[in-house]
């Protein structure tokens, strides 16, 4: 069975059983589910948690009912893709004052995946070079410098 259906069943399912009103589709360019409800703010929690939550529970029953299937990812009401857009503006902002002052400038604390799209979004970048501390923690700060060329 294909892992995003069985991911699309698993969701659909759980958000039933908690009696939420929502449609979930399978987004297979991005291997995501989309989710539409009327009750996002409740889904999506604050700051994201609960959405982490419910991709987590998702993710690990699938696991169970597949073993080694994918990560699917999970977006409820284009939450995720507005919180990414708004991190890559201020990372950009962050950066046109490093340009402007050449000096270092760190960005607030950051999970992996949030750190991931910032270092990607400057992999290209000729005149910003960023990197993150070398340590366990779960959040940490990316820090903005001048490219030397």
């Amino acid at each position: 069975m294909d892992p995003l259906d069985t991911a699309q069943e698993i969701l659909d399912t759980m958000l039933g059983y908690l009696g939420f009103a929502a449609t979930v589709s399978a987004d297979r360019a991005s291997n995501a589910l989309q989710v539409a409800s009327g009750d996002a703010d409740l889904l999506v929690g604050r700051e994201g948690e609960r959405l982490e939550q419910i991709a987590h529970l998702v993710n690990r029953l699938l696991l169970d009912r597949l073993p080694g299937a994918p990560r699917i990812g999970i977006d409820i009401d284009g939450y995720l893709a507005s919180r990414d857009f708004r991190l890559i503006e201020e990372a950009e902002a962050v950066a046109a004052r490093v340009v402007a002052t050449g000096k270092t400038l760190k960005l607030e604390p950051m999970n992996s995946y949030q750190r991931r799209l910032v270092h990607n979004h400057f992999k290209d970048n000729p005149a910003i070079r960023t990197w993150s501390p070398e340590d366990n923690a779960r959040l940490k700060r990316i820090s903005l410098s001048p490219r030397n060329t």
